[in-house]
């Protein structure tokens, strides 16, 4: 990922997610955004992340402080799955173990290549706290290496008022299935 973004990109993605960030304040509470600002405002590696998490369809916004307290959580926070990133695979050896009807891209390829992370389960729980998201699509989450190993994922949603984990062979891959990414500023 190239980390060059012109200034009319930075202002334009600086003031889309202070909208966000002042829209959702009870995602954020206790955060300035002049302490966003400070760690976002000129890092050309996390705005470049950020930008593509947008323009993806991932609605950024700050979802709390890093288990260190001493750093910011950047998550999708769009209602649905990002647009943008559905209809992947889980990961890399799950795009090349398929033989026919491949995906263009896997779930954990595009999160490198974007520089943020497959959501883990409590943080998919966690944003679950926050509103409800994925009524109408999934998500995959960080799987564990263990069943991964076994040709497995692991993909989240919300129905029922219920958050549900699931399990699904790797190399699947659905047009209402996406993942969410986090970003650590």
């Amino acid at each position: 990922m190239t980390a060059k973004i012109s200034a009319k990109e930075r202002d334009a993605l600086l003031a889309t997610l202070k909208a966000r960030f002042d829209k959702h304040p009870d995602r954020h509470a206790g955060i300035t955004w002049q302490a966003i600002l400070d760690r976002v405002g000129t890092n050309p590696a996390t705005l470049k992340s950020l930008q593509a998490m947008e323009q993806t369809g991932g609605q950024p916004d700050v979802i709390g402080r890093s288990p260190d307290g001493n750093g910011f959580l950047y998550c999708d926070c769009s209602p649905e799955s990002p647009q943008g990133r559905r209809s992947t695979c889980f990961d890399i050896e799950a795009l090349k173990a398929r033989k026919q009807h491949k995906p263009k891209d896997s779930a954990v390829g595009m999160a490198t290549g974007m520089g943020i992370a497959l959501l883990t389960e409590a943080q998919y729980r966690h944003l679950q706290t926050l509103g409800e998201f994925d009524t109408k699509t999934s998500s995959w989450i960080a799987t564990p290496a263990s069943i991964r190993t076994l040709d497995g994922a692991l993909f989240c949603d919300r129905r029922y008022d219920t958050v549900f984990v699931y399990h699904n062979g790797a190399q699947s891959y659905y047009a209402a299935r996406g993942f969410r990414g986090l970003l650590v500023i």
